[in-house]
């Protein structure tokens, strides 16, 4: 059974997908074994607390340097013995030291359809609005591996999702989370806690 330590720094939903998931039977060969949030006061840290999984926060402010934070969270992560971290609405990036400590073992899903609107700078409404202006008939949601680039670490699963006539960054922000992100991120947890995800150069081959 693998330990999965969640990141978040928000309301959760993603984490609830995850507790959900795991609650129902559908996460195989892993439990979350903690959930860590970059800030205070998150309704995360309630949805974690109402589901009886242990919760830390590790303040990116608290700290003066990313070198610093990454020391603690790192230390955070090992003290639950986390096999897999899964970033879900992680509003800070990670550094070399924990992605060197768990290659293809850190998780993050994007709220589009990557490599389009993604990288620096882009996260929530804003990846949304992005695509709305260049006007795409399609985004959607990707589950990937995190290496040392934002959002450029190997594709685990995407699911496509219409926009629609009328979507405003909220509205669509919406259906994508029902329709892929809520999906996608407990599937690709679960494959991954059961070693079918296997990286091959810049690709990724998913075992049944």
């Amino acid at each position: 059974m693998k330990n999965i330590a969640v990141l978040v720094s928000g309301g959760g939903t993603n984490l609830q997908a995850l507790i959900d998931a795991a609650n129902n039977g559908e996460i195989i060969n892993g439990k979350i074994a903690c959930v860590i949030s970059s800030r205070d006061n998150v309704y995360a840290l309630q949805r974690a607390k109402n589901a009886d999984i242990p919760a830390e926060v590790v303040s990116r402010k608290s700290f003066s340097s990313a070198e610093q934070f990454d020391e603690a969270l790192l230390k955070c992560i090992k003290k639950y013995n986390a096999d897999i971290i899964v970033m879900a609405g992680f509003l800070c990036i990670v550094g070399q030291n924990i992605i060197k400590e768990y290659p293809n073992k850190i998780i993050n899903i994007h709220p589009s359809l990557i490599p389009s609107f993604c990288g620096d700078g882009f996260y929530g409404l804003k990846v949304h609005k992005a695509a709305l202006d260049y006007g795409v008939k399609v985004s959607g949601a990707t589950v990937h591996f995190v290496n040392e680039i934002t959002d450029g670490g190997t594709i685990i699963l995407q699911k496509a999702v219409e926009i629609q006539e009328g979507d405003t960054p909220e509205i669509l922000q919406k259906r994508i989370m029902e329709q892929a992100e809520w999906k996608l991120l407990p599937k690709a947890v679960s494959l991954v806690c059961q070693d079918k995800v296997k990286v091959i150069g810049n690709r990724t081959i998913i075992e049944e």
